[in-house]
């Protein structure tokens, strides 16, 4: 159910769409660009899942979750068709975002510039297999999480936001995982020995992240709903 507001409301909406999608824009380009370097966490003491240390990351997952959280919000307060629009834009900025990169990598450094060309390579050097497998896998991801957030929404009649917002992401963060280390795998960037341990890593650290921007979301979405006096299950009519 759509709600229809005055003037003064409507460009408030639509100005807190734009911040949202400018967060949801800066945390995927950024994914992009420092998914080369790894970290361990450790919260579980040494352990191993199918031969590959638990929770040896990339610094680009960091703001994965920022992303999923905020196409929920977006969800919840504007609806699917609006959740769509943002995911499609991220894509896109994404990818411009590596042409221009692949292009400043091919312009040669002077000899006097801070930045060489060795080492602009090393940090920004781009295996185009990987980001098109990353770009596929979370595009899936992404479409999935807002269609799977819709269904439960529909399901549940509006209530029990926190169902739709674990559910939604659990699957939409395994199809992610999954996608991309088997497309790496299959381009031969990561042996297959590996795939199993990377995944199982890389969605249980996707899960805790979840379960903990839950009470993110419940706050965004009240915030929202008291100031455009949202009833449960409406949303803004944001038709911009």
């Amino acid at each position: 159910m759509k709600k229809l507001m005055n003037l003064k409301d409507s460009r408030l909406a639509y100005q807190i769409y734009l911040y949202l999608g400018a967060l949801f824009i800066t945390s995927l380009v950024v994914s992009n660009l420092i998914f080369q370097k790894f970290f361990y966490w450790n919260p579980f003491g040494d352990f191993t899942v199918f031969g590959v240390s638990l929770f040896e990351i990339s610094v680009g997952v960091l703001p994965y979750p920022i992303t999923f959280l905020i196409t929920d919000l977006i969800s919840e307060i504007y609806g699917r068709k609006k959740a769509n629009q943002i995911v499609t834009a991220g894509i896109f900025a994404s990818l411009f975002s590596m042409a221009i990169i692949l292009v400043a990598e091919m312009a040669p450094a002077i000899t006097s510039s801070p930045v060489g060309d060795s080492t602009f390579t090393k940090v920004f050097a781009l295996s185009p297999i990987a980001v098109l497998a990353s770009m596929i896998a979370y595009l899936f991801a992404q479409y999935i999480d807002i269609a799977i957030y819709h269904f439960w929404k529909r399901i549940t009649k509006g209530k029990y936001l926190w169902v739709r917002n674990n559910f939604s992401t659990f699957l939409s963060q395994f199809v992610d995982t999954f996608t991309v280390v088997g497309l790496l795998c299959v381009f031969g960037v990561l042996p297959w020995d590996l795939f199993f341990g990377l995944v199982v890593s890389g969605f249980i650290f996707k899960v805790l992240i979840a379960f903990l921007d839950t009470p993110f979301l419940y706050f965004f979405v009240y915030i929202m709903r008291k100031r455009f006096k949202l009833a449960v299950g409406e949303e803004i009519a944001l038709e911009v």
